[in-house]
């Protein structure tokens, strides 16, 4: 078994065509065949096989030329038949081309109205007619003006929030907000009103209005509301908004 085990690791049958050519090798020396002319003959013929396979290339490769050459040249002579039948079929329509003479101009005829026709003409008709479309005219427009003139203005007014600070603590507070609203023009209107504390026991004032923008400013009021020395120290816009 362990010689059957040795031949079977053993790889000569795989080489054998190896082992073939070095025992034609010593046969042919011990002939006194020198073995430079079977390798120059070797690699002559593996010239020529390649020489060979390279003339089977290039025979492809022409025929291969060849077959394009015919597609292309079939392809041309369908291009120059489809071209001479549009030429064929051009030729024709342009020869039946025919000129269409313009049709003589019809002058306009010229009624005949005898002279009793021409007394009942009013010639004065479209005159009337404009002054009617412009009395209408101003009509309409004059109504436009009357139904614009009855809307209301749009009033632009805006809210304040105004403080009004007293000289101390001792003020009083009552008879200074009496005082306030006690300014009364034409687009001013006061509104709501509190004490707010500031600091050491002192308050101020803080009153909200609503005025016309026309009509009543802000140097306006704080000039009016500072008038009242006894009571105002000094007067503040703590907000103003749009309306």
């Amino acid at each position: 078994m362990s010689g059957l085990q040795g031949l079977a690791q053993e790889n000569i049958w795989f080489d054998k065509s190896r082992y073939d050519e070095a025992e034609r090798s010593f046969y042919e020396g011990m002939n006194g065949i020198p073995q430079t002319s079977q390798s120059q003959n070797a690699s002559k013929s593996e010239d020529q096989s390649e020489l060979v396979s390279r003339l089977k290339s290039l025979e492809l490769d022409n025929k291969n030329l060849h077959k394009v050459v015919d597609d292309l040249r079939a392809v041309l002579s369908k291009l120059e038949s489809r071209m001479a039948l549009l030429e064929k079929s051009q030729a024709p329509a342009s020869k039946t081309v025919t000129v269409t003479k313009a049709a003589p101009v019809q002058k306009p005829k010229v009624e005949e109205h005898n002279d009793a026709d021409d007394d009942d003409i009013d010639l004065f008709g479209s005159d009337e007619e404009d002054e009617e479309a412009e009395r209408i005219k101003a009509e309409r427009v004059k109504e436009y003006a009357q139904r614009k003139a009855k809307k209301p203005a749009l009033i632009a007014k805006s809210s304040i929030l105004l403080d009004v600070k007293p000289w101390d603590d001792e003020t009083d507070m009552s008879k200074l907000e009496e005082c306030v609203r006690s300014i009364q023009m034409d687009g001013l209107l006061w509104g709501a009103s509190k004490l707010v504390p500031v600091g050491y026991g002192i308050k101020k004032l803080q009153i909200s209005c609503v005025v016309e923008d026309d009509k009543v400013g802000t140097d306006i009021l704080e000039e009016e509301i500072t008038k009242f020395e006894d009571y105002v120290q000094s007067v503040d816009i703590a907000a103003f908004n749009k309306i």
